[in-house]
């Protein structure tokens, strides 16, 4: 296999992994995996790939440290960014850091090509009129707060102020895994 076609994904939930793995190799990817930032640092010292999946919360960890990894690494190298938790803050540091495209779950093979495939940005993408909802900007403080205290749930509800537990019912309701 050629090695432009060398992909990483980069995700602790191992059967999640698998099946991306099998879906890539069937379109002609030769594919690695890691499930944290020292496994791909391991991986990054004898290979380097064209293409990245990061699952943006590995654990207790950041994927963002992976992204930036990986960018500092080889910076042409196309990284996606894939969440159960996103949010409009960790998409914008994923881009700061060197992804080229941040992808909710679920995503798919088929999604995360296409994402792969639009790495360069498009300015004639339409505007919303919609103002956003009180809720929506609840949520993304919450996610911002919680990339600042690297997904530490303790520390995330102490600087916004609320009680641990309703913080937790929060992340619960909203969870998109």
């Amino acid at each position: 296999m050629a090695s432009d076609r060398l992909l990483v994904i980069v995700e602790d939930d191992a059967g999640f992994a698998r099946t991306l793995k099998r879906s890539f190799e069937r379109r002609g990817y030769e594919v690695l995996l890691a499930t944290g930032h020292d496994e791909l640092l391991e991986l990054l010292r004898t290979r380097s790939p064209g293409y990245a999946v990061v699952d943006l919360k590995l654990g207790g960890a950041s994927g963002l440290a992976c992204v930036e990894t990986l960018h500092a690494h080889d910076a042409d190298t196309l990284i996606v960014v894939l969440t159960g938790f996103a949010s409009i803050a960790t998409a914008v540091e994923a881009i700061k850091l060197g992804a080229c495209h941040y992808l909710a779950k679920p995503s798919n093979t088929d999604d995360i090509e296409e994402a792969f495939s639009r790495a360069i940005g498009n300015p004639d993408v339409p505007l919303s009129q919609r103002p956003t909802s009180f809720k929506t900007l609840e949520w993304e403080r919450i996610h911002e707060t919680l990339v600042e205290t690297d997904f530490n749930i303790s520390e995330t509800a102490r600087r916004l102020g609320m009680h641990r537990r309703t913080l937790a019912r929060k992340l619960e309701k909203r969870q998109v895994k």
